[in-house]
């Protein structure tokens, strides 16, 4: 089983998540209408989807129709609308649970750390909260069968409190190469 993160550079992967705003192309939008979006600060197809058309008109060189076109062309790639109790069920069945590598917090969790989700940790200073992050920053790598998501991840530090020193200890206790 290939992991993730040993992907090779020729491979292109389809990653859930975001898409490039240049996936227009593939639904009819021509280049000079992307590079226009592009100017006025749009990186993706979902920040087209989800803005209001009267914003995208006052975008220069953007027509009503272009507009109108360009937005058809977004919902055809960014699901808007409602979801069946059965598709969420499918949706759900998909879901990932990372371990905190605590079988006991775990448990607490449901299993661990839902993937498609954000979960917002607090409490007190010198608490552990740092301590999971990185902890899940390790075990996100790991294999399905291990608790982990066979993923990557990404650590957004506003605290200073990162420290890759400590990711070796917890990857070696996990049987990765630190």
């Amino acid at each position: 089983m290939q992991h993730a993160n040993r992907v090779d550079e020729e491979e292109e992967v389809d990653f859930p998540g975001p898409m490039l705003i240049q996936k227009l192309e593939e639904v009819g939008i021509n280049s000079a209408d992307i590079k226009k979006l592009s100017d006025a600060g749009f990186q993706t197809v979902e920040s087209v989807a989800f803005t209001a058309k009267k914003n995208l008109i006052n975008i220069k060189g953007l027509t009503e129709t272009k507009v109108d076109k360009i937005l058809e062309a977004s919902l055809k790639l960014v699901p808007m609308g409602f979801q069946t109790a059965s598709d969420y069920y499918v949706t759900r069945q998909n879901i990932i649970h990372i371990t905190t590598g605590s079988s006991e917090l775990d448990k607490l969790l449901g299993g661990g750390f839902e993937s498609a989700s954000i979960t917002e940790l607090f409490g007190e200073f010198r608490t552990g909260k740092t301590q999971i992050c990185h902890t899940l920053c390790v075990t996100c790598q790991l294999p399905r069968e291990k608790g982990g998501g066979e993923g990557k991840a990404m650590y957004v530090d506003t605290e200073g409190t990162f420290r890759p020193e400590r990711l070796i200890d917890i990857a070696e206790r996990f049987g990765l190469n630190g």
